[in-house]
């Protein structure tokens, strides 16, 4: 279907693919992971043609078409939504833009062009090209009363919306996504889950949401080492049995066969797992096809995320009282309400993300609220993770050691092998540890700010969008230190796997007031009555 021969590509000295031979075949969905670095977007925009390699070729099979979605929010500003989407197919949108243009300049001459453009346009089902484009919006809900809006008038959520249905419609047989769940909602996601779960031809996807990544992948390629390496399951099947793997490798003394014994069951778990999930139907080929060969350990580091708390809270954690908040006159939330008890992981939402920021804002005193009141529970201590860490950095002329070395609690913590132990750990090692925090990256920002939380032993932690700039090596050391965590928690993330995962409690803010519930992400999205009473908070 889609082959990869020989493809290199080096960058001055730097190699970042050597000599990839690889094939993607038809009714699959391959995750494309790698470390940061590794290669995954140039990757795909060789896939795309959108750039060239050093050496190298990319065959698609004759005949068959590929769509890319498009990461240029402003490209079809001219245009119209429907047209936008129907431009999604090249060359359907071709042929109906020069029978438009004949029919405008009518002559005999042009008559028997138009016939034969006519033939072509009916064999690729173009007379309902509009109407199926009218359907995948209205699936993306983007009502009729847009679909005639230019793209420039329209807000970048719905854009976002429309380039996703430019890159589906008209069923591609190689479907491109770098980084398709990026502002999206939950409900967007969940549709777009479902629709690439049943789809029959082939998906390349990069992606930091891991329960997208395990909704839609049958398998997982792996860069590494200036190689791609399939794997067959979803990225939770590799990340597990890579885990295993190493676990055995460090056993020398335990047999082959109780390994191989421990490797069977695991794979026979898994399956059954799957089994049970709401594609099972699309993820059974993907169950059939899991190999006990190919399960080996992986080389991904993994930051050593552990969050100890000084001491333990007592019961009354923080209590909020009639809290309310706006900007500019338009109201984020009021009348909240929250009675916040020991060991609560609260999933803080809003579909405004100023609300969630606002909240935590006036939580750590940074900001007043409009009305109410909030106390915190005498034995507790709190650290702050914001969406916005650029005062932490800006300005500051420190390398990491001395930068970490504000936290420290004790003199034996202000040494510099500790220091350096401590930012190893989170993957900063050897002279690593010297740069200066002006010059980081988003994600290595934000490990310099988890390494300050861990210092800090707050036995409440509050994180606003925690995952944004990390890897997905970090987001799952992340999500897994949140599971063993003792103390309370209140946090926002666009990651489905975190919230499902680490929420027990949910509190969404609105205009309205608040929605408290007990229970799983998961439920609180599926609850019809929850459903209803989201729709009447909002309007």
């Amino acid at each position: 279907m889609l082959t990869v021969s020989n493809l290199s590509v080096q960058f001055g000295k730097r190699i970042l693919f050597d000599e990839v031979n690889t094939t993607f075949t038809q009714g699959n969905c391959y995750g494309i992971i790698g470390a940061n670095g590794a290669g995954k977007s140039t990757f795909m925009k060789i896939i795309a043609g959108e750039m060239e390699p050093t050496s190298g070729r990319v065959i698609l099979e004759p005949g068959k078409r590929m769509s890319v979605l498009n990461q240029n929010h402003n490209l079809f500003d001219e245009h119209t939504v429907l047209e936008t989407v129907l431009m999604g197919n090249k060359v359907l949108h071709a042929i109906k833009t020069e029978m438009d243009a004949l029919y405008a300049d009518y002559t005999d001459e042009n008559a028997n062009r138009i016939g034969e453009l006519q033939l072509q346009f009916d064999e690729m089902n173009g007379w309902n090209a509009e109407s199926d484009a009218a359907t995948m919006l209205s699936n993306l809900e983007i009502g009729a009363e847009h679909h005639y809006t230019l793209m420039a008038d329209l807000d970048g959520k719905l854009k976002v919306r429309v380039l996703l249905a430019q890159a589906l419609f008209g069923n591609p047989d190689v479907l491109i996504m770098d980084e398709p769940t990026n502002d999206l909602d939950f409900e967007t996601i969940g549709w777009l889950e479902n629709f690439l779960a049943n789809y029959e031809n082939t998906v390349l996807v990069v992606s930091h949401d891991r329960h997208f990544l395990d909704a839609v992948c049958t398998h997982v390629s792996d860069i590494d080492f200036g190689k791609i390496t399939h794997y067959s399951g979803n990225y939770t099947f590799w990340y597990e049995s890579s885990q295993l793997a190493a676990r055995q490798k460090a056993q020398q003394n335990k047999k082959a066969e109780e390994k191989k014994a421990e490797l069977e069951e695991f794979i026979r778990r898994f399956s059954a797992n799957v089994a049970k999930s709401k594609q099972a139907t699309s993820r059974k080929k993907m169950i059939e096809k899991l190999n006990l060969d190919e399960i080996k350990p992986s080389s991904r580091r993994y930051p050593a995320i552990i969050f100890d708390v000084e001491r333990e809270a007592g019961d009354q954690i923080l209590n909020v009282q009639d809290l309310s908040a706006s900007v500019d006159g338009e109201t984020l939330f009021k009348n909240v309400d929250l009675n916040m008890a020991k060991g609560d992981k609260i999933v803080v939402f809003s579909k405004d993300s100023r609300a969630t920021t606002a909240f935590y804002e006036i939580l750590n005193n940074k900001m007043t609220p409009d009305s109410g009141t909030f106390d915190w529970g005498i034995t507790t201590t709190q650290s702050y993770l914001p969406v916005d860490n650029h005062e932490y950095f800006d300005g500051v002329d420190l390398n990491l050691v001395d930068w970490l070395r504000q936290w420290v609690k004790t003199e034996e913590e202000r040494d510099e092998v500790y220091v350096r132990g401590f930012l190893g750990k989170m993957i900063f090692s050897g002279e690593e540890a010297l740069k200066k925090c002006n010059v980081l990256s988003g994600g290595e920002k934000v490990r310099c700010m988890l390494s300050r939380m861990m210092m800090i032993r707050a036995n409440v932690l509050m994180l606003d969008e925690p995952t944004n700039h990390l890897d997905l090596e970090s987001i799952t050391a992340f999500n897994n230190s949140l599971n063993n965590f003792k103390g309370s928690v209140l946090f926002t993330t666009h990651d489905h796997e975190f919230a499902q995962t680490v929420g027990n409690r949910i509190l969404e803010l609105t205009p309205n007031g608040a929605i408290d519930r007990y229970m799983t992400f998961d439920e609180y999205l599926e609850d019809e009555k929850i459903k209803e009473l989201r729709k009447k908070m909002y309007s």
